[in-house]
């Protein structure tokens, strides 16, 4: 690794501007980032991928590759990632710094705490409950209704036996007793503030929109209200500045925020995006998990809030995963099978289609490449991909580095400058907020209808009867699946998208809609990755990647 000052140097960043943590670590200061407001932008590539499966299609590992990949062939890149949240990192999923010869580092440090961003998210979530209920304890001035408070509790941790709780047992003195429970930090409002905001003013203006609850004549109760989100802002005061770190071959790398994708926005913060942009040729970023939920936010809620317009996209996908999606068993994917490759394209073809169509972006399908991939296979693959208009590239860069991405690098610069983005929402505005669930379930999903109960119909009209209805949606809903289904492989069509729950994001600016069975509070699975990591004698971690 070099010594972080010299990373920063490859940006024109000047040694003062940065606030190590140590050697190889650093946060941006927020007047330098103020300093370079007015510079053009560079290019912007957005990083998405087919429906996720259990083995993986290594996105992040691709951004990493893809970045260190346009270095090789002259361009100044640089990549933004979000930081990894410590429930994958120890349930299922492991790190997510990227792999092999293509990932960000110190691997150990952003894995595991990285700056404490997330623990300062975590405190000014709880911060803000604490102050609800103290508020209630003495005396309740606002008529908060103690049955309609919707803020909850965070840990970054997956705990599925904290979802649903009840607190304050033990007589007055605890405060009252009633249901609650908490969520996944990365599933937080203070966490897709902290990744919208464009500064320190917006991030205590959007903190102090939070709606916490509702009086009991059902008029809503703020943060603001409570005088909770100076204190807020002041816990997230150095958190909100971006981190710089760099890939093994030394591209710089900002790695900020954390949402989910599958229950949150699954995007890096605004600020760390909107500063690369101001600094390199080219920066490539990531949304998480697949294009029907990473990229449709990236674009219907990062993009419009931040006045952000990607020029491009790459669309990871890999041959086992297609296979996967072709009805093949994850226990059998390194065998040669055509026919189930060919079976599995329509998930890619529907993504590609999302894509080009009806987000507006030329696109490059990268090739994630494993040494159980055939010739035959990548051959049906080309073949089945050729009329869609979409270059299909096979990446190394796992095994290679950014030299094993240098094709892809070349295809995405010959497609930003062969085909200009014509880049658009998938819905408008003033579309009111049923009609948008509507259009991304039947439009991007394939959903035959959407369908929700009396209850969350009326929630729904409430919100747009409130001066909400201008608001984006973010749905909740399974990765695996374009339906809420996570059974169903391929691209299955005319299913039924059911709302369950409805939940006002009023700071982040978007009104969450929970779909199916989906949770904001993961568990771990039955062999968690904590199992697997350890240290040895001489304190040097083992197990985690």
């Amino acid at each position: 690794m070099l010594p972080i000052a010299r990373v920063g140097e490859r940006l024109g960043i000047p040694a003062e501007a940065l606030e190590p943590y140590g050697h190889y670590k650093a946060k941006l200061a927020l007047d330098y980032i103020d300093s370079v407001r007015q510079r053009p932008n560079g290019r912007l590539v957005l990083v998405t991928a087919i429906s996720p499966t259990p083995p993986g299609e290594g996105k992040t590992t691709t951004s990493v590759g893809l970045a260190d990949g346009l270095g090789r062939i002259g361009k100044r890149a640089v990549v933004c990632l979000r930081e990894p949240s410590l429930g994958p990192v120890f349930g299922l999923k492991g790190g997510a710094a990227g792999g092999g010869h293509a990932q960000v580092v110190p691997m150990e440090d952003i894995n595991l705490h990285f700056t404490g961003d997330f623990n300062a998210i975590a405190l000014a979530n709880n911060l803000l409950a604490a102050l609800i209920d103290n508020h209630i304890h003495h005396g309740n001035p606002l008529d908060l209704d103690t049955r309609r408070i919707t803020w909850k509790r965070v840990m970054d941790m997956n705990d599925r036996a904290l979802r649903d709780i009840t607190v304050a047992l033990g007589g007055a003195g605890n405060g009252y007793p009633r249901q609650d429970g908490f969520d996944i930090v990365v599933a937080s409002e203070v966490m897709a503030i902290f990744c919208l905001a464009t500064g320190l003013a917006d991030l205590r203006t959007r903190l102090g929109n939070i709606v916490v609850g509702y009086t009991r004549q059902q008029k809503p109760v703020t943060a603001r209200d409570l005088g909770a989100h100076g204190a807020m802002t002041a816990l997230l005061r150095e958190a909100i500045k971006p981190n710089l770190v760099q890939t093994l071959e030394h591209t710089p790398a900002f790695i900020h925020g954390g949402p989910f994708a599958n229950i949150a926005h699954g995007c890096n913060s605004v600020i760390a995006t909107s500063t690369a942009l101001k600094l390199a040729d080219y920066v490539v970023t990531e949304a998480g998990f697949g294009a029907d939920l990473g990229a449709e936010k990236f674009v219907d809620i990062k993009c419009r809030k931040a006045g952000l317009r990607p020029d491009a996209a790459v669309i990871v996908a890999t041959i086992r995963a297609l296979k996967y999606h072709g009805g093949v068993d994850a226990s059998n994917l390194a065998a040669e099978n055509v026919a189930a490759v060919e079976r599995g394209i329509p998930n890619l073809e529907r993504h590609v289609n999302n894509v080009r169509n009806h987000f507006g972006l030329p696109c490059v399908v990268a090739v994630n490449h494993f040494s159980s991939d055939t010739d035959a296979e990548i051959a049906a693959l080309r073949r089945k991909i050729a009329h869609h208009g979409a270059e299909v590239v096979v990446a190394r860069h796992w095994a290679e580095g950014g030299e094993g991405a240098a094709e892809l690098a070349r295809a995405v610069v010959r497609t930003i400058d062969a085909t200009p983005s014509d880049f658009r929402f998938v819905y408008a505005d003033g579309t009111p907020l049923w009609d948008k669930i509507c259009t991304i379930a039947t439009t991007l999903y394939g959903a035959s209808e959407v369908i929700a109960d009396t209850r969350v119909r009326e929630q729904i009209r409430k919100l747009q009867h409130d001066g909400y209805g201008h608001y984006p949606v973010c749905i909740a809903k399974t990765q695996y699946s374009f339906s809420t289904d996570p059974q169903l492989r391929g691209a299955p069509s005319h299913h039924v998208l059911n709302v369950r729950e409805v939940r006002l994001a009023a700071g982040a600016e978007f009104v969450v809609m929970i779909c199916g069975d989906i949770m904001t509070m993961p568990g771990l699975p039955k062999s968690p990755s904590a199992l697997r990591i350890d240290i040895d004698e001489a304190g040097a971690l083992l197990g985690l990647s």
